[in-house]
């Protein structure tokens, strides 16, 4: 049985959670909230390096901004993509209008703009707004 560090959405604590129990509802051991919301986690600056590079599942971040037309159409499909994707991935959103720093880091260049990360290293880039099912299609594509 593997164990998988899965960092917490709430207090950005890292969990074991062994991998057999991955599907079954688990808390963090620190703030005993739910490790998996079916919410994107809204990232700071101080709190993304820490997902992407401490998590063993795979994070999906989505680089939006608050005056993005697209990014608030893509919005709701981006949420209804967690849903389906978690426990598996960790699904993240970073506000490049609040986390500039963080934006020019990434070499964010248009918005929206999806990535994939996984060991702290990014796998794949995708920009512009998808559909539910293209986000999650667009995913698994970079994950095989």
């Amino acid at each position: 049985m593997e164990n998988l560090h899965i960092v917490c959405p709430h207090c950005d604590a890292v969990n074991r959670v062994p991998s057999v129990r991955l599907e079954q509802e688990a808390n963090c051991g620190k703030c005993q909230r739910p490790l998996f919301t079916g919410h994107p986690v809204d990232l700071s600056t101080g709190r993304f390096l820490k997902h992407i590079e401490r998590n063993d599942i795979p994070v999906l971040v989505d680089f939006w901004a608050p005056w993005c037309g697209p990014c608030r159409t893509m919005a709701p499909f981006y949420e209804q993509a967690t849903q389906h994707l978690e426990p598996y991935f960790r699904v993240v959103k970073v506000n490049t209008e609040a986390e500039q720093q963080l934006g020019a880091r990434f070499a964010i260049r248009s918005i929206p703009t999806l990535a994939v990360f996984k060991g702290g290293r990014e796998l794949a880039r995708q920009a512009g707004a998808m559909d539910s099912k293209s986000i999650i299609a667009w995913v698994q594509q970079h994950l095989r």
